[in-house]
C-alpha cells in the first residue's frame, strides 16, 4: 500500500477520530438504554413505533425503521416473548398482523433515555439537505473503497 504524505495522513487520522466519536456516541446511547430497561436499542425503537402507530403491520414496522422485514419480524418475536406487545391476525388476510403495545411496555418506554431511534437518526435529521447530500456522496465513496456489503444498511445500528 502506498505511503500517504504527512498532510494526507493527518487528515485521515482526524477523520478516523471523528468516526470513533460518532460510533462511541451511538454505542454509549444504546448501552445506556439497555442498562436502564434491559432491552436492546432496536427493540426499544420498535416498541416506540408500535406505540405511536397502534395496529401497525410487520411490513410497515420494517419501513418505519428502515430495516429488512425479517429483522422486524425477529424484533417482534423477541417483544412477544417478553410480553411487551400483542399481535392480532387480520380478519380478512390471516397472513397480516396488527401489533399493539401492552401496558408493561408503556411503563418501560417512560423510563427509556431518548431518543428511541438512537442519536444518529436524530442528528442526521437536523443536518441541512446540502450537508446530507455531501455526506451521502462521501460515505458512498468510502463504502466503495472498503468494499462493504451495502445490505448491512438495513441492520439497526443497535444490533451492530
Amino acid at each position: 500500500m502506498p505511503r500517504q504524505n504527512n498532510a494526507s495522513s493527518s487528515s485521515s487520522t482526524q477523520v478516523l477520530r471523528r468516526f470513533r466519536v460518532v460510533f462511541n456516541a451511538i454505542r454509549s446511547h444504546f448501552q445506556q438504554v439497555e442498562k436502564k430497561v434491559g432491552l436492546g436499542g432496536a427493540q426499544v425503537w420498535a416498541l416506540s413505533v408500535i406505540h405511536e402507530q397502534p395496529g401497525i403491520g410487520m411490513g410497515e414496522l420494517a419501513r418505519c425503521m428502515d430495516v429488512h422485514q425479517s429483522t422486524a419480524s425477529n424484533l417482534v418475536k423477541a417483544l412477544l416473548q417478553k410480553e411487551l406487545i400483542g399481535v392480532e391476525k387480520d380478519a380478512i388476510d390471516k397472513r397480516h398482523v396488527h401489533l399493539q403495545i401492552l401496558p408493561k411496555a408503556l411503563n418501560l418506554l417512560q423510563t427509556v433515555p431518548g431518543p428511541f431511534e438512537g442519536v444518529l437518526p436524530v442528528a442526521l435529521a437536523q443536518l441541512s439537505p446540502n450537508t446530507l447530500q455531501r455526506l451521502d456522496h462521501d460515505l458512498g465513496e468510502l463504502i466503495a473503497l472498503i468494499q462493504a456489503d451495502e445490505t448491512a444498511g438495513q441492520l439497526p445500528l443497535a444490533q451492530l
